[in-house]
């Protein structure tokens, strides 16, 4: 399979564009990649997804309900897929939730 960065460079439009663009299309690409030709993941792929390309978010999280609530979701009624609009929504969701959004806005933004 191809880098992901790879791929971002293979897109024109993106020549130019902003951190957040790039972010999304990055985003956009992962999910692509382990979709199926419909464009959907399984609930089981779109929580191994989020375990190994979300880590960083995720970590530390089981014990709030939230989390719990997202990932028995995806436990239960396995043959429902998940199409790119939910998996923004859970990105989303788990991303608010998470320690490491705090630690990010701690970052200083000058010197």
């Amino acid at each position: 399979s191809i880098p992901i960065a790879k791929q971002l460079a293979s897109i024109k439009a993106l020549g130019k564009a902003s951190d957040l663009e790039k972010a999304f299309a990055t985003t956009a690409l992962v999910y692509n990649n382990s979709a199926d030709p419909e464009g959907k993941l399984s609930k089981a792929e779109t929580k191994s997804l989020l375990q190994t390309q979300f880590w960083g978010f995720i970590q530390g999280q089981e014990s709030k309900p939230k989390y719990q609530e997202i990932i028995s979701a995806l436990d239960e009624e396995s043959e429902n897929k998940i199409d790119f609009e939910d998996f923004m929504i859970l990105l989303v969701s788990l991303t608010l939730m998470s320690d490491l959004l705090q630690e990010i806005k701690n970052v200083k933004t000058t010197k």
